[in-house]
């Protein structure tokens, strides 16, 4: 203990107020342990302060935008104009809201917030240090910990964040005006989510990938949607080349020269630079090494079901505990770890987790693809709707996507699903639960379905798995 500290217990120690750890330490409290929560910037974590609201904000607002601009077929005629400024005030807005929530949820269920970054001292005390000049540490001894400490976007060497021209995705979602020339290193969700709000604000958009195609790990089929519609918004693509390296010209745009396998090289010109190649768990703040507990060599934290690490009494939700890093994954673990230090017999099931790609279109994945269900042993059974072939897509304008689900043919229950289309991160959840429960094909097959909806693809993907498809050859 340093000299002049002043010292508190509590039962759970939560590090970290993200999706996980604000949801863990209301879930602590709800279960009667006193509950301390850490936090060093800002409650909510990057997912609702730079990640996930803001985003989706931008992207609600500039769809609008291109919408209006892009619908002369359904006769309407208009081309809004856009004042990214106000924009951002709006999306600022939101978060500041949803903020403020989040910390009056926690004061409602009692938790006790304590602003700073925590660090191990041994396997039953934390320090924090208060941020601010002369604010001090104070030491805190916990009988349970669950960290929540989060991620930060990955830099790649040579282009280190500076926030004027190379920008990471927090910044980019900062931005008050639009850039007229914008190049994004990365093809993943990050990078071809901000890649199409930027397109659709009026910039001409670049992607640099290393890979041969948009977001590395899904289905060509799901993927190709997705680029095929970035083409048509003008955005370019340059497959098979790294960013090398960066210079600011006498005109203050900056030259980014990339090379490819064969060590060619292009160069690309632009205003700003957007580097989002993936991002990295914030372990190196925790003092580890005094309470030997190492991550892996990802800086990830081996957890097991129960969201336990090698140490007996801390945890490891969200972001920290690896793959895959979603914020309502971390929330789930969050009240999985609450539970069990509150010795309740809880555990997680990752099976059912669903994914989502706020792209356009949207993409929204859970369980096992047909492959994967191969791999796993099963005789997989699959079923596709067209959204071509839904009336509410059309009437929304929408031709392109699918929904596809997965079964087992021998016993037709539900394994996965892969959905490409508008509101697919909602239409998800429907399969999602039937997973949970264990639900067969012929359950959703059985289930009336509103007419006319886009659930209504989901309904007739679930009969053309079994040979009975009324709305598709």
């Amino acid at each position: 203990m340093v000299v002049g500290d002043v010292t508190t217990g509590t039962e759970l120690l939560v590090i970290g107020g993200g999706p996980g750890g604000y949801v863990a330490a209301i879930r602590g409290a709800q279960l009667g342990l006193d509950t301390t929560l850490v936090e060093r910037d800002a409650y909510g974590g990057t997912c609702l302060n730079h990640g996930c609201i803001p985003s989706k904000a931008l992207i609600s607002a500039s769809d609008i935008a291109h919408d209006a601009r892009e619908a002369e077929d359904m006769g309407v005629f208009a081309d809004p104009a856009v004042d990214m400024a106000a924009m951002t005030d709006w999306k600022d807005g939101v978060v500041t809201r949803l903020t403020r929530g989040v910390e009056s949820l926690c004061k409602s269920a009692g938790v006790n917030l304590v602003e700073g970054t925590a660090e191990f001292v041994d396997e039953g005390t934390v320090r924090v240090a208060h941020g601010g000049e002369g604010q001090g540490s104070e030491t805190i001894a916990f009988e349970h910990a669950i960290v929540a400490t989060g991620s930060r976007p990955i830099e790649v060497p040579g282009f280190e964040f500076d926030g004027e021209q190379i920008l990471s995705s927090r910044e980019a979602l900062a931005l008050e005006t639009v850039p007229d020339e914008l190049l994004v290193v990365g093809a993943g969700y990050i990078g071809m989510e901000l890649s199409t709000v930027f397109a659709k604000l009026g910039a001409d958009v670049t992607v640099v990938e290393m890979l041969d195609d948009v977001l590395p790990g899904y289905e060509d089929d799901v993927a190709d949607i997705v680029r095929d519609r970035a083409d048509s918004l003008g955005i370019d693509f340059a497959f098979g080349e790294a960013a090398d390296s960066w210079e600011t010209l006498d005109d203050g745009r900056i030259r980014v020269a990339t090379t490819d396998e064969d060590e060619g090289v292009e160069e690309y010109h632009a205003d700003r630079c957007l580097v989002a190649v993936g991002r990295e768990p914030v372990t190196d703040t925790l003092g580890l090494e005094n309470v030997d507990l190492d991550p892996d060599e990802s800086g990830f934290l081996a957890t097991d079901e129960r969201a336990a690490t090698d140490l007996d009494g801390v945890f490891a939700v969200g972001d920290v505990a690896g793959e895959p890093m979603l914020a309502h994954k971390a929330m789930a673990e969050g009240e999985v770890a609450a539970e069990v230090a509150a010795g309740e017999p809880a555990a997680l099931d990752h099976q059912a987790i669903p994914a989502a790609v706020f792209t356009d279109p949207e993409i929204g994945t859970v369980g096992l693809t047909e492959a994967e269900a191969s791999e796993a042993g099963f005789s997989p059974v699959v079923g596709q709707m067209p959204l071509r072939a839904n009336g509410r897509a059309l009437t929304l304008n929408e031709r392109e996507g699918f929904v596809r689900i997965v079964a087992d043919a021998d016993t037709e229950f539900l394994l996965g699903a892969q959905i490409v289309g508008p509101e697919a991160s909602e239409l998800i959840a429907e399969v999602g639960l039937g997973i949970e429960l264990g639900a067969r094909l012929e359950d959703i097959a059985g289930t009336v379905h509103t007419h006319p909806t886009l659930s209504e693809a989901v309904h007739e993907a679930a009969k053309a798995a079994r040979g009975a498809a009324i709305h598709t050859r």
